[in-house]
């Protein structure tokens, strides 16, 4: 992917809109379309890396009630050329063409290289490889959720779930969204230390097979930059609850910023 002059790659993850409440969440929704309209005139793609929703579930003719203002923004900086690209996350896993059909957005189920290069005549700045995800079920550990992870995205699960009313499957998976930590991921807001972040461990078991020069991740909940080697960093983006962090690349440098 390059990068035209001026322009910059921004990267966010881990809204949660819906969390507790609808209403509840409007505000942090505004918050967000307001940085998708702050972004859009400078941007040359966006990565939005999961858990958009707390709960998204797409039924054959139904998808879940709301978040208007967020579904209009991305529609209109799609159509405008701007790609988004879509990682789906933990709460957001049931993603299933409506992202594609209707916004114009690729949504992608497992992480990803990109390579960025920037559109200008400057022999010492290289392209960049980027490793992308959501980041749950990556790494040591957690096998409870792996397991769980692997029901979820059973063909079987899904056809039950698809067959019960609407109304009933968002109750249902909106208690479980707010209410299980093993779903909600309420554990992972908590610092482990370099050595112990297993998603910095992960990616230093990706180092092995080839180098990357970036990492990007959410799902922690957590703003981190952790240097994994002389060239390589892992940084996970934060969460638009508390933190309201995103990251934005130039072609030369990544930092992360807060709205």
């Amino acid at each position: 992917m390059t990068i035209p002059a001026g322009k910059k790659i921004y990267f966010a993850s881990d809204n949660h809109l819906g969390a507790p409440t609808t209403e509840a969440s409007r505000p942090r929704e505004k918050k967000f379309v307001a940085w998708l309209d702050e972004i859009k005139h400078d941007a040359a793609a966006i990565f939005l890396l999961g858990d958009l929703f707390d709960f998204w579930f797409e039924y054959k003719t139904v998808i879940p009630k709301g978040f208007t203002r967020t579904l209009g923004k991305l529609a209109e900086i799609s159509d405008s050329g701007i790609p988004i690209h879509y990682f789906v996350g933990n709460h957001d896993l049931w993603m299933n063409g409506y992202f594609e059909e209707e916004l114009g957005i690729p949504v992608h189920h497992k992480p990803k290289e990109f390579i960025f290069s920037l559109d200008v005549e400057a022999p010492k700045l290289k392209n960049k490889t980027f490793f992308i995800g959501h980041g749950d079920g990556l790494g040591p550990g957690d096998k409870g959720y792996k397991r769980m992870k692997k029901v979820f995205l059973s063909p079987f699960f899904k056809w039950v779930f698809r067959w019960g009313h609407p109304d009933i499957g968002m109750r249902i998976a909106q208690y479980f969204s707010v209410k299980n930590k093993m779903i909600s991921g309420d554990d992972d807001a908590t610092f482990l230390g370099e050595e112990n972040e297993w998603l910095a461990i992960y990616c230093k078991k990706k180092l092995e097979e080839k180098h990357r020069d970036f990492f990007i991740f959410g799902h922690r909940h957590l703003p981190l930059e952790i240097q994994l080697n002389d060239t390589s960093k892992y940084v996970n983006l934060g969460d638009w609850i508390q933190y309201y962090t995103y990251g934005v690349y130039d072609g030369e440098h990544f930092k992360l910023k807060t709205f």
